[in-house]
């Protein structure tokens, strides 16, 4: 019983990660219907911020909320100066530039700071049952989480990025800088994929560090449901626990094909995903 209470308790913290990381990814296709290969770039960026910055202060907690700061500003200017003026040409074409993106500032982040690994410590003990890390990392993502349906719930500007996002032309009649509301939604989202980062980080970090977690992410938002917040972090931890289970009980090398079968499981039941609304078609 020990044993699958420590592993259900590990399972949510990762699964916090993963829901963290997913949950930037819907909201920028809730937006603009676009996945976001980017998003691990970002993350990147907004990590090795705060590793020189804690490297310089001698502080974690400066050097996290660099990284967030570094998550906001980049995807926004990404958003703005990259992504808009190729997304209104063709999609696809947008879709492509976020792979490029990822490989570029890879390859920009191995020059600069090197392709071998740093060391980066949590911010808290990861020793015990459910360590401060663990707590930390799951309390995080279920903050964002509230306050994010408070924004959308709650607050003018909510209502604007949601009027942005489903119904553009109608949101500009009704005065809403569209572009603006698509700034925003890119900000907000790799603050929350700056979140993912400093917690998957850790205790090392290379220019490949989120090419796997990146993996599991999209894989949380597909189950999920790509146009559903809370869906995302459901399925961010289901991933988790299921990951866990399997890593514990039948082997770590299993784990990547538990997460296969998760996704080849649940859509089988529900192709939109857990939390998502199938559209209907007109034929």
């Amino acid at each position: 019983m020990d044993h699958f209470i420590n592993l259900t308790l590990n399972g949510l913290a990762s699964g916090a990660t993963y829901a963290a990381l997913a949950l930037s990814l819907v909201i920028i296709y809730q937006a603009t219907r676009l996945v976001n290969f980017a998003q691990p770039a970002l993350a990147l960026i907004a990590v090795y911020t705060a590793y020189t910055v804690t490297q310089l202060t001698g502080s974690y907690w400066i050097g996290f909320a660099a990284a967030l700061t570094a998550g906001l500003v980049s995807g926004a200017l990404v958003e703005r100066f990259i992504i808009r003026p190729i997304a209104r040409t063709s999609q696809l074409n947008a879709i492509i530039v976020t792979l490029g993106l990822l490989l570029v500032v890879q390859g920009l982040v191995g020059v600069v700071w090197g392709n071998e690994q740093h060391g980066f410590g949590y911010a808290f003990s990861y020793v015990g049952r459910f360590s401060p890390a663990n707590v930390f990392a799951l309390g995080s993502v279920g903050v964002v989480a509230l306050l994010l349906f408070a924004l959308y719930r709650f607050t003018p500007l909510g209502l604007r990025m949601r009027a942005a996002a489903f119904h553009p032309e109608s949101a500009r009649l009704s005065g809403v800088k569209v572009g603006l509301m698509l700034t925003a939604g890119w900000a907000i989202a790799s603050f929350i994929g700056a979140l993912a980062g400093m917690l998957a980080g850790p205790p090392f970090i290379s220019p490949n560090v989120f090419d796997v977690v990146f993996v599991y992410g999209i894989t949380a938002a597909v189950i999920g449901g790509l146009d559903n917040p809370f869906g995302a972090v459901l399925g961010g931890l289901f991933i988790g626990l299921g990951m866990s289970y399997v890593s514990g009980y039948a082997g770590p090398e299993l784990a990547t094909l538990a997460a296969l079968a998760i996704v080849v499981v649940v859509l089988s039941v529900r192709p939109d995903g857990i939390l998502s609304r199938p559209t209907a078609r007109k034929v």
